[in-house]
This record gives structure tokens, sequence and C-alpha cells, in this order.
């Protein structure tokens, strides 16, 4: 018996289960972040905190404050985003309730198109949609602009190898 034939047998089937996953989601997470950044002009801390609002249907000040702990000091963040319309008031303050908010529809829009292009939806190339697409736009974004001509020419590889 050769118990260490054996061992190199199990190790490298441990390896191929582990490298063919069915979903990545997260592979192209750094382009659609600076997509969506660029697109809807949101700070990451911004958009980290629209993310974890999103499955909060609605939330008190005390509930947004909990996760802005969390991000870069910023005191205006909340009336921030509210004045620019990525919050709404859903109930007002008054002497038996405190306020409640949401997220407004505009919001769940981005957060929907990010959970969309996490599941293979291509980023679009036109100008109009994109401004990283423009003339005029840092070598930053030229760099990005890139990658998102290859991470849609992967989705639609994708696409076309799917039975």
């Amino acid at each position: 018996m050769n118990f260490k034939y054996d061992f190199r047998i199990f190790i490298s089937t441990k390896i191929l289960k582990l490298n063919n996953m069915k979903s990545d989601y997260l592979k192209y997470w750094r382009i659609i972040r600076y997509f969506i950044k660029s697109k809807y002009n949101l700070s990451q801390a911004d958009l980290d905190i629209l993310l974890f609002l999103y499955s909060e249907q609605y939330f008190s000040k005390d509930k947004f404050n909990e996760f802005d702990e969390l991000l870069s000091w910023n005191v205006g963040r909340f009336e921030n985003l509210k004045k620019n319309g990525w919050i709404k008031v859903f109930r007002k303050y008054d002497r038996k309730n405190k306020a409640l908010y949401c997220l407004s529809f505009k919001a769940k829009k981005v957060i929907n198109s990010i959970y969309k292009k996490l599941n293979g939806e291509e980023i679009p190339t036109s100008q109009t949609s994109n401004p990283m697409f423009a003339r005029n736009v840092s070598y930053t974004d030229k760099v990005y602009r890139n990658m998102i001509k290859e991470m849609n020419k992967f989705i639609r590889q994708q696409r076309h190898q799917l039975p």
C-alpha cells in the first residue's frame, strides 16, 4: 500500500472541488462598485450604508448611526443622503413616535442594479449611460473602462456556453 499516493489524490480532488464554484458573485465587484460610484456620484461610505440599509424596510436615525460608526467620520452624511434623494422620511417625528425613514425608489433601483450586475448583467458602455466612457476622463476611468469591456466580453461568453 502506498498511503502517500492516496493522500495526494485526496488533496487534488479537494482542490478541484474548491475551484469549481458554480457562482462567483464577487469576481467583478470592484468594477461594478466603481461604475456605481462614478455614475451616481456616491462615496464608498455612502454606498456601504445604502447596501446596509437595503434590507431594512424602515429604519430610525439610531439604526443609521449604528452602521455609520463603522465608516469614515462625516457628521452630515445622513442629511446629505436625505437631501440628495437617497433616503426619504416614512413617518415624521411626533411626541409619541420617533421619525422613521426608508430608502427612496432611486436608492432601491441602484441597489437592484448592483445585484443584477453581480448576477451577470452587462455594464453599459455608452457615454450617456456610463460617465467613464466620455471623452475627457481620468486615467483611472480609462483603466476601468477597459476592464468593463473585458467583463462584458466574459459575460457574453458565459451566456453562450450555457446549455
